[in-house]
């Protein structure tokens, strides 16, 4: 059941940042990107781990640094998308941006 509850409350902040992108994409990129989410995965490891500071503290570290690889993964997108190439061309050169700077992320998380 808390599976069923997680995954309804997840779907539906995607669903709502989706339905907000038709008429007002900044804002709609602004949700997606908030804390919103990360303060929704705080939630569930809280109630997953009863109370487990150190699985706390080591998500939000790495979702911390994780900002990281997300700012490079949209800045590879805008670019790409401001010379017009086509959507799956962005998604896989962004992810592999991505890629690239979360292994970093991991390598230097992990020294």
């Amino acid at each position: 059941m808390r599976f069923l509850i997680k995954l309804v409350v997840s779907v539906c902040v995607i669903v709502f940042c989706t339905q907000i992108g038709k008429k007002a994409p900044s804002l709609a990129g602004l949700l997606a990107v908030m804390p919103l989410t990360g303060a929704i995965v705080l939630v569930w490891l809280y109630l997953d781990n009863a109370g487990d500071f150190e699985v706390m503290a080591n998500y939000t570290r790495g979702a911390l640094w994780g900002i990281v690889p997300s700012i490079l993964f949209f800045l590879a997108a805008f670019l790409l998308f401001r010379k017009q190439l086509s959507l799956g061309i962005v998604l896989c050169v962004s992810f592999a941006v991505w890629l690239v700077a979360a292994f970093v992320h991991q390598w230097l998380l992990n020294r």
